[in-house]
């Protein structure tokens, strides 16, 4: 009898740390799911916050900043034209007037003319809408670099203003062509883009108006 009851008192003796360790081991298991999940969670956060930081947003005050650089110059086209005149004289020479005029044309966008709602941020990519591009001054005749090549008899400043004018259409006609507005497009375009890559856009489209 003695000996079953020792027997039995070793068998209890023996069987509690299996159970000790039975539900160390069940606890471990549940501590491990829990954690799983809990890092899952915060996986799925991390993931989350990442793809909303691609977003990338331009404040009001930096579209104004960039509205306030004003008239911006793509393209510069240097141009000489030499205009002459003639008044005939019923008695005596004619009167002549022969007049080199340098100047340079400018062509660029005007971004003060940039309408409300010009730049739409999405993500990575960007869309401006942007004006056509256009002579940025009409006053582009360098008056102080004219020189008078030729001039006898006496004209007015009426004379010389409508030289100047002539030389203004000359100039006009022989560098706003289609080639050069196009040219001044081109870089508009790389120079917008490289601008808008800085601000960390990957995709940037630009569209002229009409």
């Amino acid at each position: 009898m003695k000996n079953e009851q020792k027997n039995t008192w070793l068998v209890q003796l023996l069987m509690k740390p299996l159970w000790l360790i039975l539900a160390i081991s069940v606890c471990l298991v549940v501590a491990a799911f829990v954690v799983h999940d809990c890092w899952g969670e915060r996986k799925q956060l991390l993931e989350l916050e990442i793809e909303n930081n691609k977003a990338i947003d331009l404040t009001p005050q930096q579209i104004r900043s960039i509205e306030r650089i004003g008239q911006w110059e793509f393209l510069a086209i240097d141009d000489e034209e030499l205009v002459d005149t003639v008044r005939h004289r019923m008695l005596g020479p004619d009167d002549k007037l022969a007049r080199i005029y340098h100047g340079t044309l400018r062509l660029g966008l005007d971004l003060s003319r940039c309408r409300e709602g010009w730049i739409v941020a999405s993500g990575d990519t960007v869309r401006l809408v942007v004006p056509p591009i256009q002579l940025l001054s009409h006053n582009f005749i360098d008056e102080a670099r004219t020189v008078a090549f030729y001039e006898s008899g006496t004209w007015s400043a009426r004379d010389k203003e409508a030289m100047y004018k002539r030389a203004a259409r000359r100039m006009r006609a022989r560098s706003l062509t289609k080639d050069n507005y196009q040219r001044a497009e081109a870089n508009a375009t790389e120079q917008l883009t490289t601008l808008m890559r800085s601000f960390g856009f990957r995709v940037v489209e630009i569209e002229f108006e009409e």
